[in-house]
């Protein structure tokens, strides 16, 4: 018997390790494939596309927030995980109506510690999952303590829409040594390009997800807040939690030195 307590506090009992299991998340997918899980994953999401080797043979099972519930049933699996954020409600409770369900919900590097122990404990991988946490643990403690400067993160277009207070990409700015000048707004608002200059930016970070800001983008943005320097960075360091966390590191570091040149 195997008893935990999922992100949001929900209690989560399988009678045996799952032997097949149904990813909801993108990030989720790749940290079980890391945990060694590989072979046990059954159906993914369109969205799912790391590690692509791995995947090719993985039934799809819509999207994000569009789950074919059928195609589920008939996948038959026996543990599903899915995240709060990334995640719709309705679908969610509905799976839960049948089928064991786990849910992350992560806006700090320990919730993401948290998250890689219990789902390793779940899937019989506690060893693979405490070295994944020291690895990322490792890296992050290793990153410079001096700030570079104050940024805004814009992860849409039409509207505008930044990462504000309360995310995983707030906590990953502060580790890379940015001070988000929306972090007293909540979550992911719109803004206009008026509010942005008025922060005063030193920097604007452009996502290459889930709008894929390109060079044209960086003109525009330049033209309307000149005072600040405007760039299109990886978004995955900041928003995929999990095991994509232990490249992070060397990411942030690596734009540090890109800043500095």
């Amino acid at each position: 018997m195997i008893d935990v307590l999922d992100q949001m506090g929900r209690r989560v009992t399988l009678p045996q390790e799952p032997r097949r299991i149904v990813s909801l998340v993108p990030s989720q997918t790749e940290l079980l494939c890391d945990l060694g899980g590989a072979d046990r994953l059954v159906g993914a999401t369109d969205f799912c596309t790391e590690p692509a080797a791995l995947l090719q043979h993985v039934a799809r099972i819509g999207g994000t927030k569009r789950f074919n519930f059928q195609r589920i049933d008939e996948l038959a699996p026996d543990l599903i995980i899915g995240n709060l954020e990334e995640n719709y409600k309705e679908g969610i409770d509905r799976l839960a109506e049948r089928y064991p369900v786990w849910m992350s919900d992560i806006y700090s590097l320990a919730d993401n510690s948290s998250m890689l122990r219990s789902l390793g404990q779940l899937i019989g991988q506690s060893a693979s999952a405490e070295a994944l946490v020291s690895e990322i643990e490792e890296g992050f403690n290793a990153l410079p303590s001096q700030p570079i400067g104050s940024a805004a993160y814009l992860i849409w277009r039409k509207p505008w829409m930044v990462a504000a207070g309360n995310t995983f990409i707030n906590a990953m700015m502060t580790h890379a040594g940015f001070e988000n000048v929306f972090e007293d707004l909540a979550r992911y608002p719109e803004v206009t390009l008026e509010q942005i200059s008025a922060a005063r930016p030193d920097f604007i970070l452009l996502s290459d997800e889930p709008f894929p800001f390109k060079d044209d983008h960086i003109v525009e943005m330049q033209a309307a807040v000149p005072g600040a320097r405007v760039m299109i960075i990886d978004a995955m360091p900041f928003s995929w939690y999990g095991s994509r966390m232990r490249l992070a590191a060397d990411y942030f570091l690596s734009l540090r030195k890109r800043l500095d040149g």
